[in-house]
């Protein structure tokens, strides 16, 4: 089942909280998002008929295609995968296969699912390991009795149970976290036959390693560690037991089929180029495109976990579309695409919304990672507004990477006050425009300068 049962409208609005602008695509991505509740609502025999709306953003890097995508997979607690269409190539090119998104994506799942269980069984586990930590800093000795009908005998069982009740009080306490004690991991065994593949052939690869593997004995290692991390350790292992995997599988297939998100970026860079001739680099082009196309279309692909269906599977696809255009795409996946969504390029006034807007925003941050050495930032709207002009300048003088370019601008601003700030515990600064010119003055006005450090 989809996560979330958010209106268009609602999640348009969570979006707002981390991205500036970009309505259209924000719009579009809700809908699509919308309707795979909606499908879920739907009886049965309708069901599997309603396919997902896919989308292709247009738009230059940095304009917050990848966020866009990102932030609604995490919205809608869905499998999320990032891939590059440029890395993959036809079948029988050196490469990798378009299937490995989907076999990705399939263990992105399972990790995800046996997470959320893990955190469910997280109360027992912990009980679990603390008799385990227990036992292991008083431990039995070899011949006291468990049980026995005279008061002589039951004493020092007895005694056993109240000193066991403290101990157990003060690891509860955190008083010994500090103590060492030795315990058994399981270490993981690497199969003695190493298995040698070539690009394209890494998938093969890993199956047979994990075969290889999963034949090999178990092996435990003995290590003496802290009790604060022997309970993590403990605790972990115990919740890996509860978890039954044959209930994670099924339950992570079923996610990856009903609300698995691809973000298949730089779809523009297989796209075939508008003159270009037929020979060389453009087979290999349209060759990827034919092999996206059944995936796209609805196939079932073979992971290690068992068959995938990707008939339902979101695909979000970007690329800047500068020398191709969509139109350069194949009819056939073109026609899988039904929505296109043009991203607008960054303005100065964005520039100023993303340091300071967004809950995750630039300024915030710096102002946060500043205030763990004890040293107070505040940034002047006149600062932000020297920032964003500095990176509209070098953006236009430059290579327009978007809002990546405020990244490197506040790094090179800051890098001073980073550097000292834990000798300088206590001290407020304040940011205005006169820094920010003063800082970036000769890097702004050397263009070739500005190239290689902003």
């Amino acid at each position: 089942m989809i996560a979330t049962g958010l209106t268009p409208r609602e999640i348009v609005a969570e979006l707002d909280r981390y991205i500036v602008g970009q309505r259209n695509a924000k719009r579009a991505v809700a809908v699509a998002l919308r309707n795979r509740w909606r499908r879920q609502m739907l009886p049965d025999e309708l069901r599997d008929e309603v396919a997902p709306k896919n989308i292709i953003m247009i738009g230059p890097t940095g304009v917050g295609k990848t966020e866009v995508a990102r932030r609604l997979a995490r919205l809608a607690q869905a499998p999320f995968l990032k891939v590059e269409a440029s890395k993959y190539t036809e079948v029988g090119y050196v490469g990798r296969d378009v299937e490995s998104m989907i076999r990705d994506l399939t263990e992105i799942a399972v990790t995800m699912v046996k997470t959320e269980l893990m955190a469910q069984v997280k109360e027992k586990a912990e009980r679990l390991a603390e008799d385990r930590l227990l036992e292991l800093l008083l431990p039995r000795r070899s011949g006291e009795p468990f049980t026995s009908g005279t008061l002589e005998q039951v004493s020092p069982e007895a005694s056993r149970e109240s000193t066991l009740e403290k101990l157990r009080a003060q690891l509860r306490a955190g008083r010994l976290d500090e103590r060492m004690v030795e315990l058994d991991v399981q270490q993981q065994v690497m199969p003695l036959v190493e298995v040698f593949s070539g690009q394209g052939m890494e998938d093969v690869g890993h199956h047979l390693r994990d075969m290889l593997s999963s034949l090999a004995p178990g092996r435990t290692k003995r290590r003496r560690v802290r009790v604060a991390e022997a309970r993590r350790l403990l605790t972990q292992e115990e919740a890996q037991k509860l978890v039954d995997m044959e209930e994670v599988v099924p339950q992570a297939i079923r996610r990856v089929e009903n609300s698995g998100i691809i973000f298949l970026d730089e779809l523009d860079k297989v796209a075939g180029r508008e003159g270009g001739g037929r020979g060389g680099p453009d087979v290999s082009r349209e060759g990827v495109q034919r092999d996206l196309l059944p995936i796209v279309e609805g196939s079932s692909v073979t992971t290690k976990h068992g068959i995938v269906r990707t008939d339902h599977i979101l695909f979000i696809a970007a690329g800047a579309f500068h020398v191709a255009k969509p139109a350069d795409l194949i009819p056939e996946l073109q026609g899988r695409f039904p929505i296109r969504v043009e991203l607008e390029p960054l303005t100065r006034e964005d520039f100023v919304r993303i340091l300071t807007e967004p809950e995750n925003a630039l300024t915030r941050q710096y102002v946060e990672l500043l205030r763990t050495e004890q040293v107070t930032l505040r940034f002047l709207p006149e600062a932000v507004a020297a920032i964003a002009e500095t990176a509209m300048q070098v953006n236009a003088a430059t290579e327009n990477i978007g809002a990546r370019r405020l990244y490197t601008i506040m790094e090179r601003l800051l890098e001073e006050i980073s550097f000292e700030a834990p000798e300088r515990p206590g001290k407020e600064l304040t940011i205005d425009a006169g820094y920010v010119r003063e800082r970036l003055a000769d890097i702004t006005r050397d263009q070739d300068l500005s190239r290689y450090i902003l």
